[in-house]
């Protein structure tokens, strides 16, 4: 069954790679501006979902959306006509691309999900695959199981290092190995785990240059071809994670592995040093790690003197993330969202190009550099800000030019969008809460109806930028509040606390604030108040009439967690189970904490929409929330969408709940 797999997906692809391209259309058509059509706007996928340059920088490959469903894989040559030419399909049921880069100026490698139903759960399998830019010689590039084979593999692996030894096109990538046995065979493998080895994008071959390991999870390599650091996950006697982070490193020129550092995995953070990435030159590797109550960006010597230095940290917000560019990955910079998303960088010469873009660009935007050619002479930039989507441009060095290339959204172009305002108020016993506040487009912002949009996560948080959902209903007339609750992340440990689920009085009643608040300041009409959430948001928006029963008069939750006790057993007989059930705990806050057991207290109408293929959040926790509400009589409304998973990844269904959202909290508010 392994090796049939394997062979069926190729297959798919395959047939997908050359039928049917002429057919395809990379852009919606034109749409009308009512009430239904700017749903259709707003709930379209992005027309750009990733984008990546080549080597030589005269190429791009995007994925973007295949209409009725899926993606589409297009290459363009930006020397030549600029047209994108579309190359492979995936149908998103059950295939999907996750991404797809440049190996060599000719060859891209890929990588595709697909999920398999085995009755009541749901099994997803992960392939990498290289294909040339016109579409042909697609191959498997992954490792299959076979017949033989003690157990399916469903990680396919994953790219660690895009130059190895220094040759184009050969790579550095994971591979999961999996024992087979020896009946019939006079050679038994016993090779289990993680390894890594060395792959000929042209020809396939392959070498191993790290052997199977049961206990690792991770490799990092320092962008020149070398594995110098290697993570893996403590274990229980039972075979569950421990939440035990555990990195060896090794010195230069040296084989074997010395300690680097220990984590361990807190609620849905990390607490302690956890490695990213090696920058050879320093010799060095650079991570995040607790420096006074927040995540700070440090680095650690890869010698026996494992010197710490803090590179960047601040008193008020996490350091998130790293910023590298290029085929090595070379570390320029680091950023973190304050009350806007600030990247520092270390690389003089890209600090001053960054600034210098911003100017001329309008609107002061938020540049990200993207990817970039070999030699670094041509960088794909993204430019964004809180009332546009984004644009990505091609800038060249040489020449100093700027040009256009694709939107990230091209079915909102002519639409205006409202400004997204930082903004704190206070919660119930009075510490100020952030978050972000998003005006109709020229309104006057008082006497508004009102919408608070708790985000997903609880391990998570909103920032400033481009939302499609609170863009919206804001084009709708709404006032819309993502309040970044304690318990979100991004805020130090001490405002993660115990997170949502533990802490979710803490949590709910800064999203209930965020109600009062609004009607306080004016800026929503008493009694004119809507609560919309997806995911935790979703969670969050059911929960909140456990201690609010009267507040909000509409209550629209996406993919939720109903029931506590149900998703703490979800992932039963997964590695991960005992950090779930950990991370939820046991006591009265299961039941106090879970609307499908405290309906009674629900005086709004409900409307649920849950994807049958979730995941994340069983679907099973709307079915029952649902069932509850109906058996005490509650107005309730659910929708369930065949086929799609936790995101609703279908421009029709993303177009359906904003859409009748909006004619449900209207019809609820007497609007």
């Amino acid at each position: 069954m392994a090796g049939k797999w394997g062979a069926n997906f190729m297959k798919r692809l395959l047939w997908q790679a050359t039928a049917g391209l002429t057919a395809l259309a990379l852009a919606l058509p034109a749409l009308a501006a009512d009430a239904d059509e700017l749903a259709r706007k707003f709930g379209a996928r992005e027309s750009v979902r990733q984008i990546s340059l080549s080597p030589g920088g005269t190429r791009i490959a995007v994925i973007a959306p295949r209409p009725g469903g899926g993606d589409i894989l297009a290459v363009a040559d930006l020397a030549g006509d600029g047209m994108l030419k579309p190359i492979l399909n995936s149908t998103g049921d059950p295939d999907a691309l996750s991404y797809c880069r440049w190996g060599t100026d000719e060859i891209l490698l890929c990588s595709a999900r697909i999920v398999n139903d085995n009755g009541d759960e749901r099994i997803g399998y992960t392939r990498l695959f290289v294909l040339h830019s016109d579409g042909s010689g697609l191959k498997m590039v992954s490792r299959n199981t076979n017949d033989r084979s003690l157990y399916t593999n469903n990680y396919g692996g994953a790219v660690i290092d895009w130059q190895a030894e220094g040759a184009p096109g050969r790579v550095l990538m994971t591979r999961y190995f999996v024992p087979e046995s020896d009946i019939g065979r006079i050679v038994k493998k016993d090779a289990e785990g993680l390894g890594v080895e060395a792959v000929d994008l042209q020809t396939l071959r392959r070498s191993t240059v790290e052997k199977a390991r049961r206990e690792a999870n991770e490799y990092i390599t320092d962008g020149q071809g070398r594995v110098r650091v290697m993570g893996y996950a403590g274990r229980e006697g039972d075979g569950y994670f421990s939440g035990s982070l555990n990195y060896n490193y090794r010195a230069v020129g040296a084989d074997d592995w010395k300690q680097l550092s220990k984590a361990q995995i807190a609620g849905q953070g990390v607490a302690g040093f956890e490695p990213y990435a090696v920058d050879s030159r320093e010799n060095a590797v650079y991570g995040f790690d607790d420096v006074d109550g927040f995540r700070a960006l440090v680095k650690v010597s890869l010698d026996d003197t494992l010197t710490k230095t803090v590179v960047l940290k601040r008193n008020d917000v996490d350091i998130d993330s790293l910023i590298r560019i290029g085929r090595g990955q070379r570390i320029v910079g680091a950023s973190y969202a304050a009350e806007r998303r600030t990247t520092e960088f270390f690389d003089p010469q890209l600090k001053k190009l960054a600034a210098a873009l911003r100017k001329a660009l309008p609107g002061n935007p938020n540049l990200d550099f993207i990817d970039s050619s070999a030699d670094e002479s041509k960088l794909l930039v993204l430019a964004w800000s809180d009332t546009h989507p984004g644009t990505f441009y091609l800038y060249d060095k040489t020449t100093r030019k700027l040009s256009e290339v694709l939107p990230v959204r091209n079915q909102l172009a002519g639409l205006e969008s409202g400004a997204m305002k930082p903004i704190r108020f206070p919660g119930p016993d009075g510490v100020e809460i952030p978050g972000y506040l998003t005006l109709p487009p020229g309104g006057a912002g008082r006497n508004l109806p009102a919408i608070v949009m708790p985000h997903g996560g609880p391990g998570a948080r909103d920032e400033w930028g481009f939302d499609w959902l609170a863009q919206y209903f804001a084009a709708r007339g709404y006032a819309v509040l993502q309040p970044n609750f304690r318990g979100s992340t991004g805020y130090g440990s001490a405002w993660f606390q115990k997170n949502g689920f533990k802490s979710w009085r803490t949590a709910i009643g800064d999203v209930n604030a965020a109600g009062r608040w609004l009607q306080a300041q004016g800026i929503a009409v008493p009694g004119k108040l809507a609560i919309f959430g997806w995911s935790y948001g979703g969670y969050a928006a059911l929960q909140s009439v456990v201690l609010d029963p009267d507040l909000f008069k509409a209550i629209v939750a996406v993919a939720p967690v109903t029931d506590l006790a149900k998703l703490r057993e979800q992932d039963k007989g997964h590695a991960d189970y005992t950090l779930t059930r950990d991370f939820i705990g046991d006591g009265l806050h299961v039941r106090e904490g879970s609307p499908a057991q405290n309906v009674a207290a629900i005086k709004a109408p409900v409307l649920i929409w849950h994807g049958e293929k979730d995941e994340n959040v069983s679907v099973e926790e709307s079915r029952f929330m649902a069932k509850q509400m109906r058996a005490a009589g509650k107005s309730v409304q659910y929708v369930e969408f065949p086929r799609l998973d936790h995101y609703l990844y279908s421009d029709e269904a993303r177009a359906r709940v904003l859409a009748e959202s909006d004619a449900f909290i209207r019809k609820s508010l007497g609007l």
